[in-house]
C-alpha cells in the first residue's frame, strides 16, 4: 500500500521506516529540512536502537523516501498517518494540538481522491470527531477523507520491536472500509497473531492516555511506599518484589526511584486531567494530580538526599551525575529527572558535572550551565558524592574499585536501586537510595527513624519542576 507519515521524530520516523520494512511504499514528511536530509541519507537524527538498520534497508529497497511538501503527500498516499507531536500548552496542562491541526490544514486541500487518515499521536478524547468536521470544510469537492485513530504504545529504546512486534493494535475507526484498511496495513503482524482491537475513535483515543496513566500511577504509587519504608526503616525493593509476586498487581512497573519523565507520561497524564476536566468529570481523575506530586517529589527528595550527604552545603563540592536521558537506550532528555535533579544541585551551588552514553549533547543543549560529557571517569573525577540517576546497562558494568580512586568521597546515591549496592560497599563506598536502609542505617529497633528522613522530608528542600528540553521542532514521538 502507498503510505504518508507525517511528522518523524522518535514515533513518525520509527513508524516509517518499520512499514517500508514490511513492505509498503512510504514517503516520511516533515517540515525539519535538516532531519528530512538526515534520513534520506539513512542517518537517525536521534538515538534508538535498531532504527539505523531498519532504516538503511528501507531506503535500500527504494521502498522509503522523504519530503517536506504535504502536497507531494497528498498525491502519494492512499492511507495518511499523523504522527506530530501533542505537547503540553504553555502555562496549562492541556495539550497543544496546534501541529496536528497543521497537517490537516496542510494536507486534505491537496487530496486528489479519497483515502483514509489515521492518527497516531496521542491526543484528548473527542479529536477524531473534531477533526472529521475540519476536514469535511477542508476537502475538495468529491474528495471524502475519513479519519481514524490508532494509538502507538512504542517505548523509546524498544521502539523498533514495539513497531514489528506490538502487543495489540487498535483502530478507532466509524466504518468497515476503514478497519479493513488497517487490516490491510498491519496484515503481517495479524498473521503474526498481534491482537487487534477495533473500536470506536473515542475509545481508541481513551487507551493510549488511560494506559500511560495507569502506569504512572503504579510508579509513583510504589515511590510513595519508598518515602513510607524511608520513616519506617524499611526496604522498598523486598516490599515490591512481596508485591510483585500477587498476580493481580504484578512485578514490572513496581521498580522505586527517581520517577518517571520523558515526552510522554508527565504530559499525557495532565492532558488526560485537563480534557476530563472539560467533559465534567474532572473529580474522576483528580487522584492523577497526586500521582503526578509524588513524582515531582522524588526529584526534590534526592536533591535533599545529596546535600544531607556532603554535610548540608552544597556550595562548590564537586557532583558528579551518572545519566542525563529520561531512561536509558535513548538520547531523550525531555522531562529528565535526572536532569532535573543535576540541575537543581547547580543552583544550589555544586559544580556539576553530567556523563550520559548517548545524551549529553541534548543535555548540553537543553542545560548549558551543566558539563556534560562522555567520558564517565572524567565526570567523576574529584566527585564528592556520585548520583546514578538513569538506568543505563554499563552503569551496572562499573568498576566501584576503579571509580573509587578518582573520586574525592566514596560516596554513592543510587536513583534507580539498581546497581549491586554489596559489591560497591565492599570496594568502600557509602551507599544510599530512597526506600532503602543501608546496612549502617538499619535501625536497632522499631523505635528508630531512619536518620535521612527528616532530611529527605525537609520543608527547605527545594522544589523541582518538570525541565522540558528546548525544542523547536514541531515533530517528535508524541
Amino acid at each position: 500500500m502507498r503510505l504518508t507519515v507525517i511528522g518523524t521524530g522518535y514515533l513518525g520516523a520509527v513508524h516509517a521506516a518499520c512499514m517500508a520494512d514490511i513492505g509498503h511504499d512510504v514517503l516520511g514528511v516533515d517540515v525539519d529540512t535538516e532531519k528530512i536530509k538526515a534520513l534520506s541519507e539513512g542517518r537517525p537524527p536521534f538515538y534508538e536502537p535498531g532504527l539505523d538498520d531498519v532504516l538503511t534497508s528501507a531506503l535500500a529497497s527504494g521502498r522509503l523516501r522523504f519530503t517536506t511538501s504535504l502536497r507531494e503527500a497528498a498525491a502519494h498516499g492512499e492511507v495518511h498517518f499523523i504522527c506530530v507531536g501533542t505537547p503540553q500548552q504553555p502555562g496549562s496542562q492541556a495539550a497543544d494540538l496546534r501541529y496536528v491541526d497543521a497537517v490537516v490544514d496542510g494536507l486534505v486541500p491537496y487530496l486528489p481522491v479519497s483515502c483514509l487518515i489515521v492518527g497516531k499521536s496521542t491526543v484528548p478524547v473527542g479529536t477524531t470527531a473534531r477533526l472529521t468536521a475540519r476536514i469535511e470544510r477542508l476537502a475538495p469537492e468529491g474528495v471524502r477523507a475519513e479519519v481514524a485513530w490508532n494509538p502507538e504504545f512504542l517505548r523509546e529504546g524498544f521502539a523498533v520491536e514495539d513497531t514489528l512486534r506490538p502487543d495489540r493494535l487498535v483502530a478507532g475507526v466509524t466504518s468497515r472500509e476503514a478497519d479493513e484498511t488497517l487490516r490491510r496495513v498491519y496484515a503481517v503482524m495479524l498473521e503474526a497473531g498481534v491482537p487487534y482491537i477495533s473500536t470506536d475513535p473515542n475509545t481508541a483515543e481513551l487507551v493510549k492516555v488511560a494506559a500511560n496513566s495507569f502506569l504512572a500511577t503504579k510508579i509513583s504509587f510504589i515511590n510513595a511506599m519508598a518515602e513510607v519504608c524511608d520513616a519506617a526503616g524499611a526496604d522498598v525493593v523486598t516490599l515490591a518484589d512481596a508485591l510483585g509476586h500477587d498476580t493481580r498487581i504484578g512485578r514490572r512497573f513496581l521498580n522505586a526511584g527517581l520517577g518517571f519523565g520523558g515526552g510522554c507520561l508527565p504530559k499525557d497524564i495532565r492532558a488526560f486531567v485537563a480534557r476530563a476536566r472539560e467533559l465534567g468529570v474532572g473529580p474522576a481523575v483528580n487522584f492523577l494530580d497526586e500521582v503526578d506530586e509524588i513524582n515531582q517529589h522524588q526529584r526534590t527528595r534526592t536533591a535533599a538526599l545529596a546535600r544531607h550527604l556532603v554535610g548540608g552545603d552544597l556550595t562548590g563540592r564537586r557532583v558528579a551525575v551518572l545519566g542525563a536521558t529520561f531512561k536509558p537506550n535513548s538520547d531523550d532528555v525531555r522531562d529528565s529527572p535526572a536532569l532535573a535533579v543535576a540541575a537543581a544541585l547547580h543552583r544550589q551551588g555544586a559544580d556539576v558535572r553530567v556523563h550520559d552514553p548517548e545524551g549529553a549533547a541534548n543535555a548540553r543543549r537543553a542545560h548549558p550551565e551543566l558539563r556534560c560529557g562522555s567520558d564517565l571517569l572524567e565526570a567523576c573525577q574529584g566527585a564528592e558524592i556520585v548520583l546514578h540517576l538513569t538506568e543505563w546497562g554499563e552503569y551496572r558494568e562499573v568498576d566501584p574499585v576503579k571509580l573509587a580512586r578518582v573520586v574525592r568521597e566514596p560516596v554513592l546515591i543510587d536513583g534507580r536501586n539498581a546497581l549491586p549496592h554489596d559489591e560497591w560497599r565492599a570496594a568502600g563506598w557509602t551507599v544510599k537510595a530512597l526506600g532503602r536502609p543501608a546496612h549502617s542505617d538499619r535501625p536497632s529497633d522499631a523505635r528508630t527513624r531512619n536518620p535521612l528522613q527528616a532530611t529527605i522530608a525537609s520543608p527547605a528542600a527545594e522544589p523541582i519542576r518538570a525541565l522540558a528540553m528546548p525544542t523547536a521542532l514541531p515533530t517528535g514521538r508524541p
